[in-house]
């Protein structure tokens, strides 16, 4: 008896596949947003790779590349108005959507607040993360952490810009071991008819350049305001995020790049 075998068909060589996740960011409390943490997304290889004609794409483009990806929430926490209300410990959230959630968010650097959730107070921080789909819930807790623990959690507001939707989560409850249920996470709900819905807005790639003549720089706070062909504008926006940006920006004969939702 003869045996033949027959060979299986040899498979082609995979061919190798490069992605690229550029940050050019800041992961620290007093710089840019505040964030300790980013969530990075693939661009295309033209805005990471040196062109011999241009030298490589703008940061500012990279970025209006990577906000296409991405969707920034403004997150506001209103700390509630009772005796020992406000807490020293490490707060966090996580965003929980249709599609997907955020991971844990650190909320380390308020931008209103040096000193956050304090009683009675309202803290603004801002969350970056993928497109997770329509906003259904938010858990948000802390560490227990700290000489003053106890938090007493009043609601926590999300705006998306990029998405025009506004939500407000009611909680009014503490977050306190030896307080209500003893819970110090709670996981808390958009209320309906708080919803509000807007005109999306869009990001630009702003470029300012600043004169050669003397004394021409500036620390001020400056803004920008786009008029559209009938007559319609946005609202007035700082290209500086902190007073620190205003003091490094605008220098004589510079230029400078922002990338700006309007």
């Amino acid at each position: 008896r003869l045996l033949t075998s027959r060979r299986a068909p040899r498979e082609e060589p995979a061919v190798p596949f490069s992605y690229y996740f550029p940050c050019q960011r800041w992961l620290a409390v007093e710089e840019d947003d505040g964030q300790i943490c980013r969530e990075l997304v693939p661009v295309d290889e033209a805005f990471v790779k040196k062109d011999t004609e241009n030298d490589g794409q703008s940061p500012a483009t990279l970025g209006l590349e990577q906000k296409a990806k991405s969707t920034t929430y403004t997150v506001k926490v209103k700390t509630g108005d009772k005796k020992n209300a406000g807490t020293d410990a490490n707060v966090f959230i996580t965003l929980y959507g249709s599609k997907d959630d955020t991971g844990i968010v650190s909320l380390k650097a308020s931008k209103i607040n040096k000193n956050k959730f304090e009683r009675g107070k309202v803290d603004e921080f801002t969350v970056e993360s993928v497109d997770i789909g329509d906003l259904k819930k938010v858990k948000i807790g802390h560490d227990n952490k700290g000489n003053s623990t106890g938090w007493f959690l009043e609601w926590v507001e999300i705006d998306a810009p990029s998405l025009g939707q506004c939500l407000k989560f009611p909680c009014g409850r503490w977050l306190d071991k030896s307080e209500d249920d003893g819970a110090i996470e709670r996981i808390i709900f958009p209320a309906e008819l708080q919803t509000v819905e807007y005109i999306p807005f869009v990001p630009y790639e702003i470029t300012v350049y600043t004169s050669d003549i003397f004394g021409a720089g500036t620390d001020a706070d400056v803004f920008i305001v786009l008029y559209g062909s009938d007559g319609i504008c946005t609202q007035q926006k700082s290209l500086c995020l902190n007073k620190r940006e205003q003091r490094m920006y605008f220098e004589r004969n510079s230029v400078n790049q922002f990338i700006v939702e309007v």
